[in-house]
C-alpha cells in the first residue's frame, strides 16, 4: 500500500528497482536468517552513532571546532540520506520523497509497500531512529544552559536532520493524511496491548501446567 499527498506520482530517477519488488530480488537463501539485510542494519546505527560519539569525545583528540564540526556533520549527512534512502526502505518497507510538478509546485510523497519486514530488524530501525534525537536532545540543553552557542548551532543541525527522517517516517507508517498526535496514540495503544498479550499469553517457567492437551500450532 503506497498513501501520497497527490495523484499520478512520477517515479525517482534513481529507482533502479521498483519500490516494493525489493523482496523479488533477494537471496531465497536469506529469509530464514535472523537479520536479512546484515550490512544495512549495521550502517543504519554506525553512522548515527558514529555522529554522537565524534561530538562528545572530539574535544579528546582536536581542539579545533573547524574539524570536529565537518566530521560531525559528515556522519549526519551520510546518515540522513542512508536512512531516507535506504535502511527505511530496506528494513521497514516506508519511503518519503519530495518532488516538482510542472507548475513549480513541491509536493511530499509518503509510501508503504504490504510485504513482510524482519521483526528484529524493524526493532532496530525504530530503536536508532527514535534515540538518537533524544541524545541530541539532551545535546541541545547542555549547550544552551552552558552557553556554548558554536555549539548549538551544530546540535540544531542534527536535531533537524533526524527528525526530518523521523516525522517522515511516522508519516509513512501511520498515513499521510492522519496527524502525528493520532499516530502516536496509535503508536502507544499499539505498544500497551502488544506488552499486555505477550505477558499473558508467556508461559509461566514455575508453575507448568499439569494434564493439558495440545490443540494445535500456533
Amino acid at each position: 500500500m503506497a498513501s501520497a499527498t497527490v495523484r499520478n506520482v512520477p517515479l525517482l530517477d534513481d529507482d533502479t528497482i521498483p519500490f516494493g519488488e525489493e523482496d523479488e530480488m533477494r537471496d531465497p537463501s536469506t529469509a530464514a536468517k535472523k537479520y536479512t539485510h546484515p550490512y544495512v542494519t549495521f550502517f543504519h546505527l554506525f553512522f548515527r552513532g558514529a555522529s554522537i560519539v565524534i561530538y562528545m569525545f572530539c574535544g579528546w583528540f582536536s581542539d579545533s571546532f573547524i574539524t570536529s564540526f565537518v566530521f560531525v556533520v559528515l556522519f549526519l549527512s551520510a546518515d540522513f540520506w542512508t536512512v531516507k534512502n535506504i535502511s527505511g526502505r530496506l528494513l521497514v518497507g516506508l519511503r518519503w520523497w519530495n518532488y516538482v510538478d510542472d507548475d513549480g509546485k513541491s509536493h511530499w510523497v509518503f509510501e508503504s509497500k504490504n510485504s513482510r519486514v524482519n521483526k528484529h530488524e524493524q526493532r532496530i530501525f525504530w530503536l536508532g531512529l527514535i534515540l538518537c534525537p533524544f541524545f541530541w536532545g539532551l545535546f541541545f540543553l547542555m549547550a544552551l544552559f552552558g552557553l556554548k552557542f558554536k555549539w548549538l548551532l551544530l546540535v540544531m543541525i542534527a536535531i533537524a536532520l533526524n527528525a526530518a527522517n523521523l516525522y517522515g517516517y511516522v508519516k509513512c507508517n501511520y498515513g499521510a493524511n492522519k496527524d502525528l498526535n493520532s499516530a502516536a496514540t496509535d503508536f502507544m495503544k499499539t505498544q500497551l496491548f502488544k506488552n499486555a498479550f505477550d505477558i499473558m499469553t508467556k508461559p509461566n517457567a514455575a508453575a507448568p501446567p499439569t494434564n493439558v492437551r495440545p490443540t494445535g500450532v500456533v
